[in-house]
């Protein structure tokens, strides 16, 4: 399937600011079967050099920075990506990658709630098998709420609370995986559906499980269901703290006030 994804976000403070410096994660990854075609970022104020770089996972890093005085900054990035069925080849994973993808986090404990719901949800069978049972009981542990958390709350917290977004649905499923021995990492990204809309339809994220047969498997517990052509994959890493879209610095004292809007739609 093609895709067109267009991704604004505006940055508002409430008095000037100067030398800002922006870090962006929005150009989708070539990976997997995916193919971007086009990717292109403007900015207002106009006029900035845009320089980019790849992480050491991969992902496309796009900076920047405002020298002049503004009190607003508005970012858009446009792009054109062919989405495979399914993730095709197991791409050549490291031991030390893997063992990144077994190890606790700031945001995902290895202990507590997680192994509980780890250990009363373990099955036998393949890897596979094995996290497909996982992603079923954190469905089963959790409802999808907006509001419920913030991007800063953890798998303990989520599952105190039973309730969370996409962010808190892939903690908590690479937590459940990790306490198994399952190497597992986060995924951000876009998803389509058109019977869905606004922001909660098009920004998401999901999970990969590592398999030695199949390699990545992908799967989403927010939906119960492994990643299709419905889905645009932009970056990968341990958690979320990995893969923020927008990040970055400023000099002032202002307040900063932050706002988005995704737009996904299919080209076929």
């Amino acid at each position: 399937m093609w895709l067109r994804v267009e991704h604004t976000t505006t940055f508002t403070y409430d008095a000037p600011i100067v030398e800002a410096y922006t870090e962006l994660r929005m150009r989708p990854l070539d990976t997997g079967g995916q193919r971007c075609s086009s990717f292109r970022l403007t900015t207002v104020p106009a006029g900035v050099r845009v320089r980019e770089y790849r992480d050491q996972l991969g992902n496309a890093i796009s900076h920047f920075d405002v020298l002049e005085p503004h009190e607003r900054l508005v970012v858009t990035a446009r792009s054109d990506v062919f989405t495979p069925a399914e993730l095709t080849g197991p791409p050549a994973v490291s031991a030390l990658e893997l063992h990144d993808y077994l190890r606790p986090t700031s945001y995902i404990a290895l202990d507590g709630e997680a192994r509980r719901l780890a250990t009363e949800s373990a099955r036998s069978g393949t890897i596979e098998e094995r996290a497909r049972a996982l992603m079923a009981a954190v469905r089963g542990a959790l409802s999808y709420e907006r509001g419920a958390t913030t991007v800063q709350t953890a798998v303990d917290e989520v599952l105190a609370l039973g309730r969370g977004v996409c962010q808190d649905f892939a903690h908590v499923l690479i937590a459940a995986c990790r306490c198994s021995g399952i190497p597992a990492r986060y995924v951000s990204g876009y998803f389509h559906d058109p019977a869905l809309a606004g922001e909660e339809a098009a920004s998401h994220a999901w999970v990969d499980v590592f398999d030695e047969r199949r390699g990545w498997i992908s799967l989403d517990p927010t939906h119960d269901r492994e990643q299709d052509e419905r889905y645009v994959r932009v970056a990968v890493g341990r958690d979320y703290a990995d893969v923020p879209p927008t990040r970055g610095v400023f000099k002032g004292a202002a307040q900063e006030s932050l706002g988005v809007q995704v737009e996904v739609q299919s080209l076929t």
